[in-house]
């Protein structure tokens, strides 16, 4: 197959992709300074013959929010910043199992556990440990979405355990590069994250784990970041954009630190440097693109995406993502979960039969500008 546009770069690393080749840093530097609208369908039209013409879909829950000790500067849930957002313990796991049904009713294929802390630990904390595999185990049992987890650091014991009872993916992002990752976090390193990642991919689990755009890095940090990613590897990359919130040291911005055009260039080389793995666009999209752009970075090679709400801030109705990812002219992913896209569109933001599920999500305030 040939890829022809004139664009010698880029017709360049497209066939050396779909030859089988995987691209470099030196090839990520030099796409990324390429034309916007070129790059974006280079990389569509890798995506196309990678994937399957959908978009797939995962939900989280905020199984146990705030009072972290880390001190990611991003983060509402820090016990170092004050942002005012609501603090809990981990929550029963019947609570867990409510949020995976929505989450399987409005279209999602997996769905995330997630806590905020360094690490839920068996050793110090049985009775937290306990509770988790209890969630995990409901929601494995009890709906046809994929289970997932966040939980932090691992020890090669309990990642063992958490594939034994069928854990698909674990997520644990990286963030940043290596360089600017102590301008981020102070109270662990950015070889912490990597490992945790190689203890979850060698005890038999995939990987989700991405980056945060906009935090002050450079286009080359953004770069290097994709490639730490490519030589752990990971199944699935999740694309955050800051969303700035109150109280943190982040949060006096009024958007994050990268424009459109800068945000579409970096999804498109992400597909070009990880050609089968799932690009997800998740938090941040909506307080920094406008309605008429959402539907951009399923045009520049991204195929995945993290619908509802977030750990702290709101997201959009899973019916507006189904419809985002309509105008891009793709469709949504129903391999593990065969559900009705035209009854979550027709369902609107939420449904007054639901009962509510009370986590930390829309607690935070964000600074993000309206214009």
């Amino acid at each position: 197959m040939v890829y022809e546009t004139g664009n010698a770069t880029i017709d360049g690393a497209v066939g050396r992709v779909l030859d089988g080749e995987r691209l470099d840093r030196t090839d990520g530097l030099a796409l990324l300074a390429q034309p916007v609208e070129e790059l974006a369908t280079a990389a569509d039209f890798v995506r196309a013959a990678f994937g399957d013409g959908t978009v797939d879909a995962c939900s989280i829950v905020n199984a146990k929010a705030g009072d972290c000790a880390e001190d990611c500067g991003f983060c509402a849930q820090s016990v170092h910043f004050d942002t005012g957002i609501d603090t809990y313990g981990f929550l029963d796991p019947q609570e867990i199992l409510a949020a995976a049904k929505r989450a399987e009713r409005d279209g999602a294929q997996r769905f995330g556990i997630v806590v905020a802390e360094k690490g839920v630990s068996k050793e110090r904390r049985p009775e937290e440990w306990a509770e988790v595999i209890e969630a995990i185990r409901l929601v494995r049992d009890e709906t046809d979405v994929e289970a997932d987890a966040s939980l932090g650091l691992l020890t090669e014991e309990e990642a063992a355990i958490l594939v034994e009872e069928g854990l698909n993916h674990y997520n644990h992002n990286i963030e940043t590069s290596r360089r600017y990752f102590d301008e981020i976090v102070s109270t662990h390193d950015f070889e912490d994250r990597l490992h945790t990642l190689r203890v979850a991919k060698e005890a038999g689990m995939d990987l989700c784990a991405g980056v945060i755009l906009g935090m002050g890095e450079t286009p080359a940090d953004r770069v290097e970041a994709a490639i730490e990613l490519q030589e752990i590897g990971v199944s699935s990359l999740p694309v955050n954009v800051l969303n700035p919130v109150e109280g943190t040291p982040l949060g006096d911005a009024d958007h994050a630190a990268i424009s459109t055009a800068e945000l579409i260039e970096t999804i498109a080389v992400y597909r070009l440097l990880h050609p089968e793995a799932r690009v997800r666009l998740t938090g941040g999209r909506e307080v920094n693109l406008r309605d008429d752009e959402q539907h951009l970075p399923f045009e520049a090679g991204a195929d995945g995406v993290l619908t509802g709400d977030y750990l702290t801030t709101s997201g959009q109705s899973p019916g507006a993502d189904i419809e985002t990812i309509e105008r891009a002219g793709l469709e949504p992913n129903m391999e593990t979960n065969e559900f009705d896209p035209a009854a979550v569109k027709a369902r609107g933001r939420d449904d007054p039969s639901d009962p509510p599920i009370e986590t930390a999500a829309g607690t935070a305030t964000s600074n993000a500008s309206d214009d």
